[in-house]
């Protein structure tokens, strides 16, 4: 059964009964305790599902956005290591784009000592990380605050992206999927995110193994725009060779490599 189909199931199950338990999905599904376990996270971290001891309960829909709170209790250490390998992309004169997110503000941290970069962007974390790297120069887009991910969008951040060419775009996402690229569950942060992408030459995704084979409400890019996805080593082996088989090339994180 594919990804997608047992997630599908797992939510049918959670809106026909409120809360689902462990053992019944695995017999459901037909598949392993670890395997459920993997699907469970994910659709956590989207925001479709609560986590309980030995299952889970439904919270809502595909359009909720989960709070940066909600994120950053998600893969800790998964994100650390993607943040290391995505920092060994960024050189001394770079002019890079970060988007919002709490994978992005880990790679914010590890550029503080990179001379004569150029940082540009609409995440007030991102920015307020960086406050104490003198050598690095930070752009802050115009826009409306959206608390949730204590990022601007909006109209103005857009306008303010139309005219900026830089070096990479590293930016994340709730969802990485074959189907449809990468996805987010607001309108607004969705169209400021292609605004993101737009403004670099190479757009980097950042998605941890709870965002890998999740479909969300919003397309933000399609798998072509992107030249490179930083995964996890806790993402799902076969959506990953899905993604390879598609042309994406994909770099997954050691265990450790924080």
């Amino acid at each position: 059964m594919m990804i997608a189909e047992r997630r599908r199931l797992i939510l049918a199950e959670a809106r026909a009964h409120g809360i689902v338990a462990l053992r019944d999905l695995v017999d459901l599904l037909g598949t392993s305790e670890p395997t459920v376990r993997r699907d469970l996270r994910a659709l956590a971290a989207q925001g479709l599902l609560h986590r309980t001891h030995g299952g889970a309960m439904l919270i809502s829909g595909p359009a909720h956005e989960p709070t940066f709170s909600e994120k950053l209790e998600q893969a800790g250490e998964e994100k650390a290591a993607i943040a290391s390998v995505a920092a060994r992309l960024v050189h001394p004169g770079d002019s890079v784009i970060l988007g919002p997110g709490t994978t992005t503000l880990a790679l914010a941290t590890q550029l503080v000592d990179v001379p004569e970069l150029t940082v540009v962007t609409n995440s007030l974390l991102v920015a307020q990380a960086l406050l104490a790297a003198p050598a690095v120069e930070v752009v802050v887009t115009a826009g409306s605050l959206r608390r949730s991910i204590h990022a601007l969008v909006g109209p103005a951040t857009e306008h303010t992206l139309a005219g900026l060419r830089a070096t990479r775009v590293f930016m994340s996402g709730n969802g990485l999927c074959v189907e449809r690229g990468l996805t987010t569950p607001n309108m607004l942060v969705a169209a400021a995110d292609r605004a993101l992408a737009a403004a670099g030459r190479d757009v980097v995704v950042l998605a941890d193994y709870t965002k890998i084979g999740v479909d969300t409400m919003c397309q933000t890019l399609q798998l072509h725009q992107m030249a490179m996805v930083i995964t996890d080593w806790n993402a799902d082996d076969a959506e990953v060779g899905k993604l390879r088989d598609a042309g994406l090339k994909v770099s997954v994180a050691a265990h450790g490599a924080a």
